[in-house]
């Protein structure tokens, strides 16, 4: 049971949402959720999950926006950050790894298994 590890999910896309949503709680993780970067930069200043899941095109704070903020908080630094995006060029990929993500997902390419793997991964 993972119910002592809490997932951040900062994706705008409320399908993918309610996906990420409803298969990390049946893993027994606790979830909280924000619908853009400033929603999600907020919820981190009451909270520190042990894992970020993190869309890059989003309204108000994209997704690199977010990656900066934790880059330049201290408190936030260490935490591990899975983009999800469909953004798949090389050069967003890099981007984000440059900025401190752990690993970079194409939502059309990963299946939830494949995500739940990942994460798993990252804060075992």
């Amino acid at each position: 049971m993972n119910s002592d590890k809490t997932i951040l999910v900062v994706e705008d896309d409320r399908f993918y949402m309610r996906i990420y949503d409803d298969k990390l709680r049946k893993e027994g993780y606790a979830v909280k959720l924000a619908y853009n970067g400033e929603e999600g930069i907020a919820l981190l200043k009451e909270l520190t999950p042990n894992i970020i899941l993190l869309d890059l095109i989003m309204p108000t704070i994209d997704g690199f926006g977010v990656l900066k903020a934790l880059r330049d908080d201290t408190r936030l630094q260490s935490i591990p950050v899975l983009i999800l995006s469909n953004l798949g060029q090389e050069s967003d990929v890099e981007k984000a790894i440059e900025l401190g993500a752990v690993d970079y997902c194409v939502k059309s390419q990963m299946s939830m298994d494949d995500v739940l793997e990942k994460i798993n991964t990252h804060i075992s």
